[in-house]
């Protein structure tokens, strides 16, 4: 016993000793933003160098993505364009880190909850240089996914260079996710959003405050070089204002986010669907060439017909154009746009490519809101109820629908828009989507991907009641008291004991010295047996004592940084004497504590 609880004590303790204080982690997560904004800034620089050279032939950093691209000089060829960047993408995929495939999120999830948020700082690099490959080559996927995988990575290298505790590495993975995608769409609250609603296990002042200080870096460090403009620029016709949504409007928007909430949950299927198949043919290069082919034929096909290429790389241009009412006179191109868009993505994605879905949903959402506006104001306008209020509703939905992250997605949207008016009709679509998805998909977009893999990830944070409750609510009242010289045989041979484990505190005199816990059925058979044991020979040492009115919190702490089986509960402001014995906790007891503080909730 001595030797199991020594090898138990000895990394728990390790963990309690190197953490940094709050001060600290805090001024790190602000080093973790800056990198974060100034990777964002690089990161897009990388993506205009790579798009301009694929459909311009020009070298140049100075790219607008809301800016439809203009016709290639290389005619029919820029369908190859999109192949040779799948040769480099999978080159350095396969050759430097394999995580860097697809979208990022669900790694740095897994890293979160199942690697205690160590990320290799190769991953960086490799990200940065594949998804801007893939996505200035013409994949149809989003710059924020790589970003946020970027930002993670360098908040888990400074944790493993810095010896700190965990959850204070995964804090500043979280940090990075977050100032990623807030640098990403100028969404300083929606990053806290990300953060919290996917990356922290814990919320907490000291895991908030060093989230919420790497996104406002970051964001202000991209506001700096980017400017501080929102993504999109969104016309006063599509705003709803200070007037709230009428009763017909908020019904109009409850429609479409069942609607979204269908595509949200055709999207979630599609990309593990395209994995599949791809999987199916061994070679990586040939695998990812051939999905690229198809990419390349589809936005070409729709630059022939329509005049643009429409779903190559993130996709803001037509999304801008919706915006502005560009676009939703053409009301059979919307539906079109988000079924070539879900095509392409799930291809870019499926053959091996890398990038982020965030973009995709936007574009994806906006074509079916504005779509469903087109049809509302064809039929019967309704005030509140544009064509370009859908669009933005749309897009609200079907990220909050893809992805769970419902919080992120409203404050995202409000944040891109600066239109409070908006507010409560994301908020019934995002939740009417997300409703429907759940229905017919248990997974969102990102933990499907971990879920076949057998990494099941949390789909809620529920308050730790458990935690807050007494020693004394919790303890075993059954317990024996018994001197340390009592004979061991003789105490198998009692009567047998409710349950099918006695506990025992093992004194001498009023001194606690000892704890046992026995289970009774080892008493069959040992009648005739005589070992000479007393209780104090097989007595455990690693125990703690608390407080009959200590909170559990506190006493699972101690419990944890001692290595201690047990604790002794004694009476109130009692001394560690045996006639103040009041009960006893095990881990069994904070475990069927925890079981009974969720029960309420069931499953998730």
């Amino acid at each position: 016993m001595s030797t199991e609880a020594a090898t138990t004590t000895t990394p728990k303790n390790a963990d309690a000793a190197r953490q940094i204080s709050l001060v600290q982690l805090s001024l790190l997560a602000i080093a973790v933003g800056i990198v974060g904004g100034v990777g964002a800034v690089v990161f897009r620089g990388l993506i205009a160098l790579f798009h301009n050279f694929s459909f311009l032939g020009i070298f140049s950093v100075i790219y607008d993505a809301n800016v439809f691209t203009a016709p290639s000089p290389w005619g029919a060829a820029v369908i190859l364009a999109p192949v040779i960047g799948s040769i480099l993408v999978t080159l350095l995929v396969t050759r430097f880190a394999p995580e860097a495939k697809g979208h990022g999120v669900p790694e740095v999830m897994d890293a979160i909850y199942y690697n205690q948020g160590k990320i290799r700082p190769v991953v960086a690099v490799v990200k940065s240089l594949a998804s801007a490959i893939c996505i200035g080559t013409g994949g149809a996927v989003g710059r924020e996914g790589p970003i946020i995988q970027i930002g993670a990575s360098f908040g888990s290298t400074i944790g493993q260079i810095i010896r700190m505790a965990p959850w204070q590495r995964i804090t500043l993975v979280a940090a990075g996710a977050g100032a990623g995608i807030a640098a990403t769409f100028n969404t300083p609250i929606g990053g806290v959003m990300f953060a919290i609603e996917l990356m922290m296990p814990e919320v907490s002042v000291r895991t908030f405050l060093p989230v919420a200080l790497s996104t406002g870096t970051a964001t202000f460090i991209a506001n700096l070089v980017l400017g501080p403009q929102p993504a999109f620029s969104v016309p006063a016709q599509a705003l709803i204002g200070s007037h709230p949504a009428s009763l017909s409007a908020l019904l109009l928007f409850a429609l479409l986010g069942i609607i979204i909430g269908l595509a949200a949950t055709i999207f979630v299927r599609a990309i593990p669907f395209a994995d599949d198949q791809f999987d199916r043919i061994k070679n990586p290069y040939l695998r990812h060439a051939l999905g690229m082919v198809a990419v390349g034929v589809l936005f070409y096909t729709l630059y022939r017909i329509f005049g643009h290429y429409y779903v190559e790389g993130v996709g803001y241009a037509t999304i801008q154009a919706l915006l502005l009412g560009q676009m939703t006179t053409l009301l059979y191109i919307l539906p079109l746009l988000y079924i070539c868009k879900l095509i392409a993505t799930s291809l870019t994605l499926g053959s091996g490519g890398s990038g982020g879905i965030f973009s995709p949903s936007l574009f994806m959402g906006a074509t079916l809101g504005g779509a469903f506006g087109a049809v509302v104001d064809a039929i019967h306008p309704v005030a509140g109820a544009s064509p370009g209020t859908l669009a933005i509703v749309g897009m609200a939905a079907m990220v909050g629908g893809g992805t769970g992250a419902v919080m992120t997605a409203v404050t995202m949207i409000f944040e891109m828009t600066r239109d409070y008016g908006i507010v409560m009709p994301m908020i019934v679509a995002v939740a009417l989507s997300v409703g429907v998805r759940r229905m017919l998909s248990r997974e969102n977009i990102y933990t499907i991907k971990l879920v076949d893999r057998g990494h099941y990830i949390p789909k809620a944070l529920h308050a730790n009641m458990f935690l807050v409750r007494h020693a004394a609510d919790v303890m075993d009242s059954d317990v024996l008291v018994l001197p340390a010289s009592a004979d061991f045989d003789g105490f198998l041979r009692q009567p047998t004991h409710k349950g099918a484990f006695k506990h025992v505190v093992v004194t001498e005199g009023d001194r606690i010295v000892g704890v046992l816990r026995v289970n009774t059925a080892f008493r069959r058979g040992l009648e005739d047996t005589s070992t000479g044991v007393t209780l104090g020979d097989v007595a455990q040492k690693n125990f703690v004592v608390a407080d009959a009115d200590e909170i559990v919190f506190d006493v699972i702490e101690r419990m944890w940084r001692e290595g201690a089986a047990m604790a002794v509960v004694v009476r109130s402001h009692g001394k560690a004497r045996a006639s103040d014995v009041r009960g006893m906790i095990s881990k069994e007891h904070v475990a069927d504590s925890v079981a009974e503080s969720i029960r309420p909730y069931g499953a998730a």
